[in-house]
């Protein structure tokens, strides 16, 4: 006779596990079995007070005890205090005090109080997310999704978002590519180490990379195993007459260079494909803000040069929000099937539901309404930036093109040093980032004016104005 079961009963609504099994061979009887296992329950909150106990026949027979082992039980946790019973409304669990849990010591504070005004970069400002559109096209996606869109599929994506992007990405940004060269992954983190595995597993040892980047890209690459190779950097963008031959790829930002907003000029451009051509390498192309251009209309992706040589990187952390993890690249021929592969052990897939809701959006065009709709508030955000800038600290240089969620702000020879400037700021309530913290960990300290990369974007509408007061402040004084 088995005693370890999973009791549903219908007075308390929910199944109930109580094991007996262990007790009886540690020794016990079977009544003070049950009696543990009871007690153990009520003890440790999975039977609340006033919870309704079955009859001791139901209990009986689910346990396959007799009727009398469990009256006495019943009555002997009665008598405890543990358990209350009352003619013709049954046994409950008795209300009685339950002792709070001991208090733990706090443990000294180690995180920096969160700052008023966030304006580091890479964030879009989440107040404009389109939640009621994204309700509706996640209505209307998982009302015509085929039962097998919820099932495992393909580690390239979904098809129906993969069939999206091809005409979104040809249109808005030039791309030229097909759902079969299409992989959605989770964001572009997620991509660029995939990227980076596929190539190391081709041979590869090293990735060039900006001089300049985003420090968690290069904490990736590194961490797939490849050294990382810096890349300078002028007006024009990166020096790509420099690329070292050790490198297997190069990752560049040529529409807008995170962080110092240059755009790589045409010339720079066909120049990085000959490279890959000519020494059979790749370009990896991160577009994370292509969409988002103020003084002209956006330049297109330099993927279109050669499909086979450069990768493209999209995604919708900037142009919704980053929380969705939904990005995308574009694929050599000869890249596909490793990453994909690679992508398939990582993870399986991206989620469904998310991908089916974004091509709904791209579909319908509400997509491209928002963008536009972000696209008046960044530009407005930043004329406002420049604006305040030019009256209040107007020994600052705002460089790189107008464009994206961010701008650099240049100070002057023998102002405050970087490091001075990030206290005060802090002191001030505001959070931001200094340009030293951009540079590649192979390269030394540049000895350069303190320049600073501000997020525009990140505040919330409400907050904008007085961040960027206290930004003007701070600088006034450097």
């Amino acid at each position: 006779m088995s005693t370890s079961r999973t009791t549903p009963w219908t007075t308390f609504g929910g199944d109930l596990h109580l094991d007996l099994t262990e007790r009886r061979a540690a020794g016990a009887g079977l009544r003070a079995a049950l009696e543990d296992a009871l007690r153990e329950a009520v003890q440790e909150g999975r039977l609340a007070p006033g919870t309704r106990l079955p009859s001791s026949r139901a209990l009986g027979e689910d346990l396959g005890i007799a009727r009398n082992t469990v009256v006495e039980a019943y009555g002997q946790l009665t008598a405890e205090g543990w358990l209350s019973s009352r003619q013709g409304s049954g046994t409950t669990v008795a209300r009685r005090a339950v002792p709070s849990p001991a208090v733990r010591p706090t443990r000294p504070q180690t995180r920096r109080p969160a700052a008023r005004y966030d304006l580091t970069s890479g964030r879009p400002d989440l107040s404009l997310f389109p939640r009621t559109a994204w309700l509706a096209a996640a209505r209307r996606a998982l009302a015509t999704a085929p039962h097998e869109a919820l099932d495992y599929s393909s580690p390239l994506g979904r098809l129906e978002l993969r069939q999206a992007l091809t005409h979104y990405l040809a249109r808005v940004r030039g791309v030229r590519t097909d759902p079969d060269h299409l992989l959605v992954c989770t964001g572009v983190t997620q991509g660029l180490g995939l990227l980076c595995a596929a190539l190391r597993e081709r041979g590869a040892r090293a990735l060039a990379v900006e001089e300049y980047g985003l420090p968690p890209q290069h904490a990736i690459v590194r961490a797939a195993g490849l050294t990382t190779v810096p890349v300078p950097l002028d007006a024009d963008g990166a020096r790509v007459d420099r690329l070292d031959a050790r490198a297997g790829a190069v990752l560049l930002t040529p529409a807008h260079q995170y962080p110092t907003g240059a755009a790589l000029s045409a010339e720079r451009r066909a120049e990085a494909v000959r490279w890959a051509r000519e020494q059979d390498r790749y370009v990896i192309e991160d577009d994370y803000d292509g969409e988002f251009r103020y003084d002209r209309q956006p330049l297109g992706a330099m993927q279109a040069l050669d499909p086979e040589r450069v990768v493209y990187a999209g995604t919708s952390a900037k142009s919704l929000a980053p929380g969705l993890r939904l990005a995308w690249l574009a694929l050599p021929d000869a890249l596909v099937e490793p990453v994909a592969r690679l992508k398939a052990l990582a993870d399986t897939m991206s989620p469904v539901l998310d991908q089916l809701t974004l091509a709904e959006l791209i579909t319908s065009g509400t997509h491209d309404r928002h963008v536009r709709r972000c696209r008046l508030h960044y530009r407005r955000r930043r004329d406002q930036l420049v604006a305040a800038l030019a009256e209040h600290a107007p020994h600052v240089r705002v460089t790189g093109i107008a464009a994206g969620l961010h701008a650099v702000l240049q100070l002057p020879p023998g102002s405050t040093p970087e490091p001075e400037l990030l206290a005060r700021a802090r002191q001030a309530g505001l959070s931001l980032n200094g340009l030293s913290w951009h540079r590649a960990p192979a390269l030394p300290p540049a000895d350069t004016p303190p320049a600073l990369v501000i997020g525009y974007a990140t505040p919330p509408e409400h907050t904008f104005p007085a961040a960027v007061r206290a930004l003007c402040e701070l600088l006034r004084e450097a």
